[in-house]
This record gives structure tokens, sequence and C-alpha cells, in this order.
């Protein structure tokens, strides 16, 4: 079975982190979309609201699963997960290097354990969870924000807005 593994912070999920999970169902036989959690960041959602965005934007996939995992390397949740698989996006020459030196590090740990690189199309390059987060609070920013994430994640945005 080819199992992958596509982790980020995925706060909030975007329309780029729906493009690159919809190519994983393709390309592998189950895919784990894996919330990782990382003690020196600061959140906008909790893991367990970042997880019920991410089943509400993916229940239409097959062969997915939706998992939290914190303190420890990618790669060794990967293996304890049956992973053969790290899949990775890259939208600019940064993500590259950086997604270069890792996957190194990681061949280094478990060379059982390949990386594939996915670069979504041009449209949704650019689209992060930081830029998201950056353009929510301006007057209008409701209708800048709802063309990069999923209508699920619109209405999680909307609703933690008003309450803060």
């Amino acid at each position: 079975m080819r199992r992958a593994v596509y982790a980020g912070s995925f706060d909030p999920v975007t329309k780029g982190h729906l493009w690159m999970i919809e190519a994983g169902v393709k390309l592998f036989d189950e895919l784990v979309v894996a919330i990782g959690v990382n003690p020196d960041k600061r959140y906008t959602f909790t893991v367990g609201e970042r997880k019920i965005m991410l089943k509400e934007c993916t229940r239409h996939l097959p062969h997915l699963r939706v998992e939290a995992f914190e303190n420890q390397f990618l790669v060794n949740y990967a293996k304890s997960v049956g992973a053969n698989y790290v899949l990775r996006g890259i939208r600019s020459p940064s993500d590259y290097e950086f997604e270069r030196t890792m996957r190194y590090i990681n061949g280094d740990l478990f060379t059982d354990i390949d990386t594939v690189f996915l670069m979504p199309p041009r449209e949704i390059a650019e689209v992060s969870s930081t830029m998201v987060k950056g353009m929510v609070g301006p007057q209008g920013w409701e209708d800048v924000v709802r063309q990069y994430v999923p209508d699920a994640v619109y209405q999680h945005l909307l609703d933690h807005h008003a309450r803060t």
C-alpha cells in the first residue's frame, strides 16, 4: 500500500492545502493529513478546530484520514503510521531550498520513506495560512479572504472574528 503523510499547521486550511490534499488522494492509496503542533507557534485555531475544518473540507475524498501529532519529527511520525511517502508542496525557491534540505535529512533517518514534491497551480501558489490570517480584520476583509479558503473554513473565520 502506498501511504503518504501530508503535514502542516493548517491554521487555517487554504485552497492551496486543499489542492495538495486532492492531488495526494489521487497519487496514493491512503493519505494521512497530519496537523503538526509546534510549541513555538501561536495558533488562531485549536487543534480540534483545525481537525474539524479539515474534515469538513475533505469529507468528499476517499482513503483519507485526519490526525494530529506533536513533539516528533515529521519523518518519525510518518514511520509510526506506516507511511512510505511524505508529501510536500513547493510554492517558491525558498520552499524548495528548505524542503530539499529536509528531504536529505529525512533520508538519512529513514531510507525507506520518500518525499514527493508538488507545485500548486499559479493562481494559488502564493496562498498561505499566514497570508490569510494577515488579511483578516480590515474593512472588507471578508470578500478578499473568501477567495483563498474553502467555504467551510470561511465560515469558521467569520465566527472566530466575531468572537474576538
